[in-house]
């Protein structure tokens, strides 16, 4: 009888990548994948580790499958992914749900690991995260048909203060453009019309392999291919933004005028102390040169208050800076001491009061997204139709990434297919997300 695998994957779109790799080596070994967990043979929760919402998520996902065990589910349950990594010696110990973790160096291992653990084997396996490749792994793509992340590096060589990410994930590693384009060419012809090209730096993008930058050929490599009709670019650290890149950015017809800059704080002396790159001098000079040179760009960012030096003097200018430049999109997240990390180590503000700030950030930037959706009024958009919900189409801008930002629901008397793009005139917004009317464009 052929075994069935279930998969959670949690976190972010780089860590739903190394799932769906791990999906098809499975899928490859005669295993057959399955959506409902409790047909499952063997469940592998691939976990965040990054900071403690998302420990805390992994833990609950862990917990909620092992539940099924004492109500008679006779599967296994195997761990990957970041908590896996950052925890490898405790898992075992502290949830005796699981059978089994992989450590992210060791994501080609996962039918070794799955067939251990089916086996009646407890497994623990941790390789070199510095090494670990699966450049020509395809993938079993979770996501709707018609879009898909295109991971082009992995890991990080940052080394941000704050963060967890390279010891989890190793040094940065490009991985080659050939590779990468043959990967988004099987996607094109698999239906994908919108390509995210993802990494934890995305900016960097060649450095290593090439001994330069080499994300502007990228870039222009994937726009064109046939098929793709958006390419979006994720995660594009501002100090590392050349002149050719943006000439690429703002040149080429299929890159959305739409960019994720994590920019984390203002505060020169904050950054210094976060070991981040840059200044806040440098930082408003790139957005007005972005600015300039994209008509239409929106742009997203995250923000982290209560990092450590931050008083209210700092909280202020953050809060000043946003209001200024009202940056269409903006995340704030509260600052989560990692234990491993320099800034656990540093004096930061009371957590309620980094939680207070964030939800002020919040309430400013709610302000700047309803400006944004009221200037839309009247005009018609491009919209990439990802379904129905509700007796509505939902649909997104150029403006809007998947699962992050906000949608646009349309009505049309006429049936539209998810992967569509269709014209949609503007009418309303709603709790910030637009609202619309399907017209044909002539």
């Amino acid at each position: 009888m052929t075994q069935t695998i279930g998969m959670i994957s949690l976190g972010c779109a780089k860590n739903q990548v190394n799932a769906e790799q791990m999906l098809y080596l499975l899928r490859q070994a005669g295993f057959e994948i399955v959506t409902q967990i409790e047909e499952a043979d063997l469940v592998i929760i691939n976990t965040c580790g990054f900071i403690e919402s998302a420990k805390q998520e992994a833990i609950d996902a862990i917990l909620s499958v092992g539940a099924l065990k004492q109500q008679g589910w006779q599967g296994k349950i195997l761990v990957t992914g970041c908590l896996s990594q950052r925890y490898q010696g405790e898992i075992l110990k502290e949830l005796p749900e699981a059978d089994g973790v992989l450590g992210t160096g060791n994501y080609a291992d996962i039918v070794d690991a799955v067939r251990r653990v089916l086996a009646g084997e407890t497994v623990s396996l941790f390789g070199s995260i510095n090494d670990a490749r699966v450049d020509n792994v395809e993938r079993v793509v979770t996501t709707p048909k018609h879009y898909a992340y295109l991971k082009i590096a992995e890991g990080c060589d940052n080394h941000c203060a704050y963060c967890v990410i390279p010891s989890l994930r190793g040094k940065f590693r490009s991985r080659p453009i050939e590779i990468l384009v043959d990967e988004a060419k099987r996607l094109a012809d698999s239906g994908v019309k919108e390509l995210i090209v993802v990494a934890q730096d995305t900016s960097r993008y060649g450095l290593d392999l090439y001994g330069e930058r080499r994300l502007a050929e990228l870039l222009r490599r994937l726009c064109a291919i046939e098929g793709i009709h958006w390419v979006r670019v994720h995660y594009l650290y501002p100090d590392e933004m050349s002149d050719a890149l943006i000439d690429v950015l703002a040149g080429e017809e299929k890159i959305v005028k739409y960019l994720d800059i994590p920019i984390q704080h203002v505060s020169d002396s904050i950054l210094r102390a976060m070991n981040r790159r840059g200044t806040r001098a440098e930082l408003e000079q790139l957005l007005l040169k972005l600015r300039e040179r994209i008509p239409g760009l929106v742009l997203r960012t995250s923000v982290i208050t209560g990092l450590p030096g931050e008083g209210e003097t700092e909280f202020a200018e953050l809060c000043k800076f946003l209001e200024d430049f009202r940056l269409e999109r903006v995340g704030a997240f509260a600052f989560s001491p990692e234990e491993g990390t320099k800034a656990a180590q540093m004096d930061y503000p009371p957590e309620e009061i980094a939680q207070s700030r964030a939800e002020h950030i919040s309430r400013i930037q709610a302000r700047v997204m309803d400006e944004w959706n009221a200037n839309r009024l009247g005009e018609v958009l491009e919209v990439l139709c990802d379904g129905e919900e509700d007796g509505a189409y939902v649909g997104r801008t150029y403006a809007d990434s998947p699962e992050i930002d906000g949608v646009v629901r349309f009505r049309s008397e006429t049936k539209v297919q998810p992967g569509e793009f269709v014209q949609v005139l503007i009418e309303d917004s709603d709790s910030g997300d637009l609202v619309g009317l399907h017209v044909e464009v002539r």
